[in-house]
């Protein structure tokens, strides 16, 4: 995976993260999602290395990052910027998926000076999910309610991680990449891991939620082009009637469409998503 691309792990100040980075030209940071790590973007990086600097890292309290015990999209945040100007990138553009879509969301929003263009994948501001949330909602996205149970749920899904996350997501060595799964499955059976990834659960129904809504509250809107993403194959679409209307409350440049693949686009779908991506990069 990740040929030409190197692999360090970096002190950001409240965190240590593991960090690939490859390629030339101007910077791009990808935050993956739930439960994934950063090789999630195996076959999309490379891609994008032909004329950008691609930046991955694994968000904290995921794969092998540090476990700091804040997980909130602010601290996120505040990672990557740190990430970023260590690397001597000012200005950049962001794209994250599911759980990394919520902290680039909150990246622009905190840092507009920092981010250039931002590209949301199967995700909208947790606070918009929450805002709207019924009993539709809570049937089909059922986990986020189990996860933000941080210790119980950790407990439960440590005694057999195949069996939530198996059952769940149905993955597969073919369709994720074999050295992808490799890295997700190390993920997944690590104990402290499965801990740190429901505290990003539970900040989401507290501190993250809190966040959006005083941005709502204050008329606070991300400022750089957005590209919102989603998958068709995915149920984020028969959720929400308009995913625009929604997204005019967030950003009022923004551009929204849907790729014909499952939730985790980047590895069903790598060429018509760089496609996407190029559009908005």
């Amino acid at each position: 995976m990740f040929e030409g691309f190197s692999l360090r792990r970096r002190d950001v100040g409240e965190a240590v993260l593991r960090v690939r980075t490859g390629g030339a030209g101007p910077p791009v940071l990808l935050l993956h999602g739930h439960p994934r790590t950063h090789t999630t973007w195996h076959r999309v990086a490379p891609l994008l290395a032909t004329d950008h600097t691609v930046v991955c890292p694994d968000l904290r309290g995921y794969g092998e990052s540090s476990k700091p015990g804040d997980y909130s999209k602010r601290a996120m945040a505040r990672d990557f910027v740190n990430l970023m100007s260590e690397l001597g990138h000012e200005r950049f553009a962001v794209v994250g998926h599911d759980r990394g879509a919520a902290a680039a969301i909150r990246l622009a929003l905190d840092h507009p000076e920092r981010v250039t263009r931002l590209a949301v994948l199967d995700g909208l501001p947790i606070g918009a999910h929450l805002q709207r949330c019924d009993a539709r909602f809570a049937r089909a996205w059922y986990h986020w309610f189990f996860l933000a149970q941080q210790e119980l749920a950790a407990a439960m899904i440590n005694e057999n991680p195949d069996l939530f996350y198996g059952g769940r997501y149905h993955d597969t060595p073919l369709a994720m990449g074999v050295e992808n799964w490799a890295d997700f499955q190390r993920a997944i059976h690590d104990p402290a891991t499965v801990v740190a990834m429901c505290g990003d659960y539970q900040a989401g129904l507290e501190v993250d939620r809190q966040h959006d809504d005083e941005d709502r509250a204050n008329g606070r809107k991300i400022s750089c082009p957005v590209l919102a993403l989603w998958s068709a194959k995915d149920d984020l679409g028969e959720l929400y009637e308009n995913l625009a209307d929604v997204w005019a409350e967030w950003a009022d440049d923004v551009q929204v469409r849907a790729i014909d693949c499952g939730h985790h686009m980047a590895e069903e779908a790598p060429h018509e998503l760089v496609r996407e991506l190029r559009t908005l990069l």
